[in-house]
């Protein structure tokens, strides 16, 4: 898996827990907010891998068998497979959020 995407997963991730783990409400606050920051640098870092690639998959299904993006899928809790697929939808049609169009 490309370093980048790797680093910024393995955050995501860490954030994911924390916050699935956290109890009370300002904890569970601050660590939505620590998980949402690290999801969209983890989805810059895809968008990062994928404008890098030399030959880019002609086709959203092209895009979901590349072995970075089905590593990815498996490493991610079910939950968050929604979201990164609308996400690398957005990626493939090359289309980038605007910070207040992000999940708010």
């Amino acid at each position: 898996m490309n370093a980048r995407v790797q680093q910024a997963l393995e955050i995501t991730l860490s954030n994911w827990k924390a916050m699935s783990e956290s109890s009370n409400h300002d904890e569970s606050e601050a660590t939505a907010n620590e998980f949402e920051d690290s999801f969209y640098v983890f989805i810059d870092a895809v968008r990062e891998w994928y404008n890098e690639l030399d030959q880019r998959p002609q086709t959203l299904e092209e895009l979901a068998e590349q072995p970075v993006v089905l590593e990815v899928v498996d490493k991610l809790p079910e939950p968050l497979h929604l979201n990164f697929e609308t996400e690398l939808e957005l990626i493939f049609e090359g289309i980038s959020r605007v910070d207040d169009e992000k999940y708010d």
